[in-house]
């Protein structure tokens, strides 16, 4: 059994998606066998006992390790441990995989794979995505399963022509033996090989001989999500199914004192109203009789203690707190003197919202629950604790449940969620149901109902020199802390510090003498959690709007002063080059419109963007180009790179531009698009990314290019108004009324 396979067991392990770079390393340093000799030749033999395609029944496959099948019908099935949610490890990893294992590349499928401790997370130790961590992660392991496959090929060829190994080569699936040109497919091989012992030693190629890593090869998920045979969780149907809409209470931590379901009854198809812990399942056949019949629902709410929450309450709140400083994060030289005597001082509060993932599937989960078993499909990030929280509801051993991971329509972080509220809510329907049971997240349902990117204040206080040069930096950061109260709070919180409230600040990059970085973490009912880029999507903002009225301030280029406090940090130099060499900084523009820059280290990636915006006299803001430069080290496919740098940076301007969640008298006030809406299309801006090359480690891109989105639009609207904007979204008001900087 896993060391993960129940929640009390989790509060051993390290944050599945927030941990700052130095707790990772820490981390890995204790658990380094994870990803070494403990996983590397797993053998799962439920893989190998699956059906293949086209393949006579009982046919034999070859499967030396837990992350491929190999069958006689010459296909390759990569077993991914990770979830596919758009970002491409549906095509990354078996690139990985595939460039030792050298198969033909057409012959490559791809499979989830179920939940099993040979698949944790080399760091983490346990099943899950997140984190931007699946390339770094996996870097090493999937080629050494490629590596493997390819050895006992060869091997086996080997001994059926009668000559050392070492003479034979492969190309494309075939074995061939140099000297005398005999050949053998992978397929042919496949009795032959299963019969081998896997090598101790299983060597990896020179990079300099890599013929897939560093390809734009075409996506393998794209062909069945253009022609509809793509399994996401809302498509999933099981024999017997019924359909569950729950209504929750409408403030969180609200509970049920009655409710009349007499009229919902009377709804053609409904079958049953229950109550469970999170509030009341109406039952059907379908789900719009099931959404009809929640809403002809009669409920007497009890609001409980978070029935006076107002989100303008605690902006006020935040801003009073945040003029004392809060538990020290990270404190270089002496700020308080070094401010003291400086030659000229600067002051300024910078806020960000509540913010919804709002993927563009809503939450599912399809429960087959039966007395001795229970079965789920659903679209998971986090499937050693959705398992493990499926089965205590259940009342099950862990390995009694079986959680199949549904292609994911966008995750974000929403579905990593530490208390798995989705599963664990799904599975309490199918005790009471007595029947497999889709419960369906409507839009308003995960709008309303939370988890949320906690609320964020920001104060600074920066001095300079007589020069105009920053040698003074403080920084107090206010909102709730995302692990204190998880399973992960002993690894993620230290001394105070939600490492996850501070990252982006308290690892600055920029070479300020005296610095100090502080945190207010106030405990508020509204249920946190992370969000794409964690921290860093409000230090990103607050932390480079901050620093561009400093360089002003002093009378400095925003960029000359980056490059200047960059010096002893090269990549990140390489890469604000780079995109200020791109977007043509200090060329004349367009009248009316202005650039702005930003740079951000999150994820062991280094981003730089510049933007280009203008503003309407009504106020609207447009953005026209956006140029992004990033160092993720060795690039697997630098198509899928260079889309989810795009994906990024729409996420970020979505958030810079239109989003929030609000709250009056413990209600959200967003509803769905009509109000809480996304970047149109005809919105979004021409986007430039330029990829470093590197011969380092692949590191993170599934979330650094959020971070500097908003700054870079806020400090381009400040080139082009004289206007700053130290709050999200942007409003017109925002342009009309936002002040300079106090000095």
């Amino acid at each position: 059994m896993s060391r993960a396979d129940n929640l009390s067991e989790l509060k051993h392990l390290p944050p599945a998606a927030s941990t700052n770079k130095i707790a990772r390393r820490e981390f890995l340093k204790t658990t380094a066998t994870i990803g070494s000799g403990l996983c590397i030749a797993a053998y799962v033999p439920e893989l190998a006992a699956r059906s293949v395609s086209n393949a006579p029944a009982g046919a034999t496959v070859f499967a030396p390790n837990a992350f491929i099948r190999i069958a006689a019908d010459e296909s390759v099935t990569v077993i991914a441990n990770h979830s596919e949610m758009g970002q491409g490890v549906y095509t990354s990893l078996p690139m990985l995989l595939n460039e030792e294992l050298e198969a033909d590349w057409s012959k490559i499928k791809v499979e989830a794979a179920p939940v099993d401790p040979a698949y944790n997370h080399t760091v983490y130790g346990i099943q899950m995505t997140g984190g931007s961590t699946t390339t770094p992660s996996e870097w090493e392991r999937f080629r050494k399963m490629g590596a493997m496959g390819r050895l006992m090929l060869i091997e086996a060829a080997a001994q059926k022509w009668g000559v050392p190994a070492t003479e034979c080569r492969v190309e494309k699936g075939v074995v061939i033996h140099t000297a005398t040109g005999k050949k053998a497919t992978y397929g042919s091989l496949v009795a032959a090989t299963s019969q081998l012992t896997p090598p101790a030693n299983i060597p990896l190629k020179d990079p300099k001989q890599f013929t897939l890593i560093g390809k734009s090869v075409r996506r393998l998920d794209t062909p069945s999500k253009t022609n509809g045979t793509a399994q996401f969780g809302l498509d999933v149907r099981i024999p017997g199914m019924l359909f569950a809409l729950v209504a929750r209470p409408p403030v969180f931590g609200g509970k049920v004192v009655s409710f009349d379901a007499a009229e919902t009854l009377r709804i053609k198809g409904v079958r049953a109203v229950e109550q469970i812990p999170s509030g009341v399942a109406v039952i059907a056949t379908a789900f719009w009789p099931a959404k009809l019949g929640r809403e002809k629902l009669k409920i007497t709410w009890d609001d409980g203690a978070n029935a006076n929450l107002s989100t303008t309450q605690m902006l006020a709140d935040f801003s009073k707190q945040s003029a004392s400083p809060g538990t020290i994060a990270k404190k270089t030289g002496d700020p308080a003197s070094a401010l003291a005597g400086a030659a000229k001082t600067i002051t300024a509060e910078y806020d960000v919202p509540y913010l919804a993932h709002c993927m563009m599937e809503p939450l599912n989960c399809v429960v087959d629950l039966r007395a001795d078993s229970c079965e789920l499909w659903t679209g998971t990030q986090f499937e050693t604790g959705d398992r493990a929280s499926a089965a205590r509801v259940a009342g099950l051993p862990p390995e009694k449940v079986k959680i199949n991971t549904t292609l994911l329509g966008g995750g974000f972080g929403r579905r990593a969620n530490v208390a798995s509220d989705f599963v664990v809510e799904a599975v309490h329907v199918a005790k009471v149901a007595k029947v497999p049971v889709k419960v369906i997240w409507t839009r308003e349902d995960d709008l309303t109902g939370g988890w949320y990117r906690p609320m964020w204040h920001d104060r600074f206080a920066a001095g300079l020199d007589a020069s105009g040069n920053p040698i003074a930096w403080t920084h107090t950061i206010v909102g709730q802390s995302i692990l204190t109260g998880t399973p992960f709070e002993p690894y993620g919180v230290k001394d105070g510090i939600d490492s996850a409230s501070v990252e982006g600040a308290a690892d600055l990059l920029y070479g300020i003498p005296n610095l100090q970085v502080d945190l207010h973490s106030p405990k508020i009912g509204v249920p946190v959690q992370w969000w794409r880029s964690v921290g860093h999507s409000h230090t990103g903002f607050s932390v480079e709007g901050f620093f561009d009225e400093v360089a002003h301030a002093g009378g400095k280029d925003p960029y000359e002063l980056r490059r200047t406090l960059l010096a002893s940090q090269l990549r990140m130099l390489a890469v604000l080059n780079l995109v200020a060499e791109k977007a043509g900084w200090g060329k004349p523009l367009a009248p009316g419109r202005g650039r702005g820059i930003a740079t951000h280290f999150s994820f062991d990636t280094y981003v730089a963007q510049v933007i280009e915006a203008s503003v309407e006299q009504d106020g609207t803001v447009r953005v026209h180009r956006v140029v992004c430069a990033v160092d993720c080290g060795r690039t697997i496919n630098p198509d899928i790179v260079k889309a989810q740098m795009e994906g990024g940076i729409i996420f970020g301007l979505t958030a810079a531009l239109k989003t929030e969640i609000t709250l009056e008298n413990g209600r959200v006030q967003q509803h769905n698009f009509y109000d809480y809406p996304m970047l149109r299309m005809f919105e979004s801006p021409v986007i430039e990314v330029y990829i470093v090359p590197s011969e380092q480690n692949p590191t993170g891109v599934g979330e650094p290019s959020v971070p500097p989105v908003a700054p870079a639009l806020a400090n381009a609207i400040f080139a082009a108004t004289g206007k700053r904007i130290r709050r999200l979204p942007i409003r017109t008001a925002d342009l009309a009324t936002a002040s300079e900087a106090k000095t």
